[in-house]
């Protein structure tokens, strides 16, 4: 068998095509859950904690160049090559990461909820073995 239809074979089967369209899926859902956080979660948290943005938290670790007449904003300092220890950018996506989390929990559960709630499938006997039926035919001609 050629490695061109071993792959085939492989690329076709359920699960990877199923596999395929969770990532697509999970990427989209990862796009919401970022804009989520970005654009509703986190200038409500900056609003309680006295109007700052998280983006802007940073420690610089070397001064920057003494040619730059920037702005000391995060992404003035990050264009200019300036290193920093961006702590606010961390914990914008260590929240991304807590409500995505807490969503996929939600899903499962609800999930595993449902699974419990759906009657289980009626089990039909097995059938008997060949071999026993035979015996109960000869068992019974022998009693008449």
């Amino acid at each position: 068998m050629s490695v061109l239809s071993e792959f085939k074979e492989f690329a076709v089967k359920g699960n990877v095509v199923d596999l395929a369209v969770g990532v697509i899926i999970g990427g989209a859902f990862g796009k919401i859950v970022d804009s989520v956080v970005k654009d509703l979660i986190m200038p409500l948290i900056g609003k309680v904690v006295g109007g700052l943005d998280f983006s802007n938290y940073f420690v610089l670790l070397s001064n920057p160049p003494a040619d730059f007449k920037g702005p000391m904003t995060y992404e003035a300092l990050t264009k200019a090559g300036v290193p920093l220890f961006a702590y606010g950018s961390f914990l914008t996506v260590l929240l991304n990461f807590i409500i995505l989390a807490f969503i996929i929990f939600m899903m499962i559960k609800q999930i595993n909820r449902l699974k419990r709630s759906e009657p289980a499938p009626a089990v039909e006997a097995p059938a008997t073995p060949e071999d026993i039926v035979l015996l109960r035919e000869i068992r019974d001609s022998l009693k008449r």
